[in-house]
């Protein structure tokens, strides 16, 4: 059942993504979220509360912080290298046209980006971190992560044209 459902990922099929998304969902939320837990009950005591909302940004970053730290102690991150410097990029040329595909195409190019790319992406455009706090949590230059966004925007750039060029 797994290994048909992975051959079909592998072949794009959105939903056997979904299918295995929740096959192992809560296992792997449960995991993740254990260490994130622990951190915020013993981090409690010293909080000060400010409201509501302000709590549930703490929370996010604890758990965000924890999936990083996971991330950079296994060396899963692969920072892609290029060979153009990053001052001399363009950084609104690579904005990729969006309103022609979905919600869940650009998802799943998203998640086709390689691992440094993704991560950036996320913390930058989602997560609205600095390239100096991104690059404090990945233990990475500041001009590395500038320069994973940018690539990361040319990549997802390139793959909207092909899509919307494909549906055409």
């Amino acid at each position: 059942m797994v290994s048909q459902i992975v051959e079909r990922i592998r072949k794009k099929d959105q939903r056997a993504m979904s299918e295995l998304y929740q096959m192992y969902v809560g296992e792997l939320t449960s995991v993740c979220l254990q260490n994130s837990f622990v951190k915020i009950f013993t981090s409690i005591p010293t909080l000060e509360y400010r409201g509501d909302e302000q709590f549930k940004g703490w929370l996010v970053r604890i758990v965000a912080n924890e999936a990083l730290m996971f991330l950079r102690n296994k060396k899963k991150l692969l920072f892609v290298q290029q060979n153009e410097p990053a001052d001399e990029m363009d950084e609104n040329s690579a904005d990729p046209d969006t309103e022609r595909i979905t919600p869940d195409e650009l998802h799943q190019l998203i998640s086709e980006l390689p691992d440094g790319y993704r991560t950036v992406l996320n913390l930058y455009v989602f997560e609205n971190y600095s390239h100096r706090q991104i690059a404090e949590l990945l233990g990475i230059k500041e001009s590395t992560s500038a320069s994973q966004l940018y690539y990361a925007k040319q990549w997802l750039a390139r793959r909207i044209k092909e899509l919307t060029s494909e549906k055409e």
